[in-house]
């Protein structure tokens, strides 16, 4: 890691050039360090513009992760959320999983400007970049075990919906177990957010979730290229800028009070409000299984313990989450 990289992209952020000279100037440091510096951000994947007589800038301009601005959007619940703001980090779950046996403490946030290897579910990576993603990671523990958690992956995203809906994106909608999804304007349903917890502790003990969040926020036509499903972006959806701060601190806040409900009362006071939102209610689809066949149905709600109820030709089954993914059928 080059400890200047990102002191640089942070002077970059507003989008316009600034030569080597001045960068060297305000950081202290000679013109050959700073381009050393800025090699490392290419090795990131990050985009910087060279202009030989102009200097150095980003495509574009980008909103950087501020604590004091996110802390301030949760009000009095700052007090018992802890929160770690990273330049970079691989994955933020990785990152909060690998400290859980430092006894790390419960309600802590870790969220990065740049995620270079997130992860998704079944597998996936989640393609991120500077400014391209808001990616973070929430620890939560329970008193209860592994076993009474399901569900947890859908009042989460009862969490995201609300955050979308008090920024004006009404039109995001959930789909079973964890996305969010907008209809874009040629009807196609594409994705929005992502939700991936991994959890440990013993089934019927104390468990902890690691909560990690995935919003697109500017996808790049080069990063939609590598996506391997329909997407966008709130840049492409919102009817004004968007602060990732102002976002986040939002996130949290519905997150916060979403899981203390969760913790009490489970899912089942969420059911109503999920389903009313959820993209495939009472719509046919493909249920693609791990073994790779394919079972198709009308979805008829969800089971209290978060499984989904699809009516098939063998009648009413419910399916779990693990290694299964919903589908438009295609006609």
């Amino acid at each position: 890691m080059n400890n200047l990289t990102f002191p640089i992209l942070k002077l970059l952020a507003d989008g316009k050039f600034h030569s080597g000279e001045d960068i060297a100037r305000q950081l202290k440091v000679s013109r050959a360090t700073v381009w050393n510096a800025l090699q490392y951000a290419d090795k990131l994947g990050i985009e910087v513009f060279s202009v030989r007589g102009r200097g150095y800038k980003l495509p574009q301009a980008v909103t950087l992760l501020d604590e004091q601005v996110i802390l301030n959007m949760l009000g009095e619940q700052r007090i018992w959320l802890k929160l770690e703001i990273h330049d970079h980090l691989e994955s933020t779950n990785t990152y909060l999983m690998k400290k859980l046996s430092d006894g790390q403490s419960h309600a802590n946030c870790v969220a990065a400007n740049l995620q270079t290897n997130g992860r998704g579910r079944r597998g996936r990576t989640w393609q991120a970049g500077l400014g391209v993603s808001l990616t973070f990671s929430l620890l939560w523990r329970f008193p209860c075990g592994a076993s009474a958690l399901s569900g947890l992956s859908l009042a989460v995203g009862v969490a995201l919906v609300r955050a979308l809906h008090s920024f004006g994106i009404t039109q995001a909608q959930l789909k079973w177990p964890n996305d969010v999804l907008v209809v874009d304007k040629n009807m196609r349903r594409e994705k929005l957010a992502g939700i991936l917890i991994e959890l440990q502790g013993d089934m019927e003990g104390p468990s902890t979730a690691i909560i990690g969040v995935g919003v697109n926020l500017n996808l790049s036509e080069k990063i939609k290229q590598q996506i391997d499903q329909p997407a966008i972006d709130l840049a492409s959806v919102a009817t004004h800028t968007i602060n990732p701060n102002e976002l986040l601190g939002v996130l949290l806040k519905n997150l916060l009070e979403v899981l203390e409900n969760f913790e009490q009362n489970g899912f089942a006071n969420m059911y109503d409000e999920w389903v009313t939102h959820h993209a495939y209610h009472l719509q046919q689809v493909r249920m693609l299984m791990p073994d790779g066949r394919e079972i198709l149905g009308m979805v008829q709600g969800i089971a209290e313990d978060g499984n989904l109820l699809v009516e098939t030709s063998n009648g009413l089954q419910r399916f779990a989450s693990g290694e299964i993914s919903l589908r438009d059928v295609v006609l």
